[in-house]
């Protein structure tokens, strides 16, 4: 079959690679400038060199014995390496958390910055509104479930409605970095204030480079602030960090704030989802847990059940 998979997250990604080595024709779309989705490592030049920042999802851990063995493979391959500072089962991409995902999607057709708004189906073929003149066969929604109910909807309302009781929350990121190291002990603030997460992201494997630092605020923070600039995102969050490491802050030298609208999932338990009628599906973490290995295993279920006719 020739397959579309709206999103190229991992679990669009992890989809696509079994369909593939299946013997599908598998075609991606993803609104963004590269492969990963919440996987997502922003990169900034400066007179120092470059800077990178995990800036949404900030390690992951492998508990599936299937998901376990892939990992390994990541470690043995470099793209991927235990992180011991947040757990004794805490990985992370290397050199950077997309550096995983980037390498499933190398041999891949993806179209990146393409918005998919609305798919039709028609004479037994599915059309994406990005690319309406291309028929498929199937069409996998690979999106958070905020975005996967309106496209699913038309077509398999029960879908829809799963997806739409699965709510994402917002999570406001800050991205600083500093000339000098900052007199924090911990790597790693979790839950304090209105942190729920701060990292030395320069003390991850395969992070060199000056001192930088995500810092991601609450769930309810960042709902309550969504619509903030982002210089008063960024302010809010050094002077949390400040507060909450009892630590006077230097200028940092690059400061950017990131708003993940859809960053925290509700779960289902469903695994993945698929009308085998008119072969529309859907994947993603929201479908298990909120969990990059959940991520992948949703799209390797899908996957399964396509293979199996």
């Amino acid at each position: 079959m020739k397959i579309a998979i709206v999103g190229a997250g991992i679990a669009g990604l992890s989809c696509a690679e079994m369909l593939q080595a299946g013997g599908h024709h598998v075609v991606l779309f993803d609104k963004a400038r590269g492969a990963g989705g919440r996987m997502a490592t922003r990169r900034v030049v400066t007179v120092a060199g470059y800077v990178a920042f995990d800036h949404g999802a900030q390690y992951f851990t492998a508990r599936d014995p299937e998901f376990a063995s892939v990992v390994q493979g990541w470690g043995s391959a470099g793209i991927a390496a235990p992180w011991p500072g947040a757990g004794s089962d805490a990985w992370v991409g290397t050199p950077g958390m997309s550096a995983v995902a980037k390498v499933i999607a190398r041999p891949m057709t993806i179209h990146w910055n393409c918005l998919v708004v609305k798919i039709r189906h028609m004479d037994g073929s599915w059309f994406l509104d990005a690319v309406a003149e291309i028929p498929f066969d199937a069409v996998i929604v690979a999106t958070p479930a905020d975005q996967a109910a309106p496209l699913l909807v038309t077509h398999d309302p029960a879908m829809a409605a799963m997806a739409q009781a699965c709510p994402s929350a917002p999570c406001w990121t800050a991205m600083v970095a500093f000339a000098v190291r900052l007199a924090v002990v911990d790597d790693i603030i979790r839950n304090t204030g209105i942190i729920g997460w701060a990292a030395r992201n320069s003390a991850k494997p395969g992070r060199p480079g000056i001192e930088s630092w995500v810092i991601q605020a609450t769930a309810k923070w960042s709902r309550d602030h969504l619509e903030d600039t982002e210089a008063t995102i960024v302010d809010a969050l050094l002077a949390a960090l400040a507060l909450e490491t009892a630590t006077p802050l230097p200028s940092p030298i690059i400061r950017i704030g990131h708003r993940w609208r859809y960053a925290r999932v509700t779960a289902t338990h469903q695994g993945c989802l698929w009308n085998a009628t008119t072969k529309i599906g859907a994947v993603g973490d929201w479908l298990i847990a909120p969990r990059v290995e959940s991520a992948w295993l949703s799209g390797r279920m899908l996957a399964k059940v396509i293979l199996a006719g």
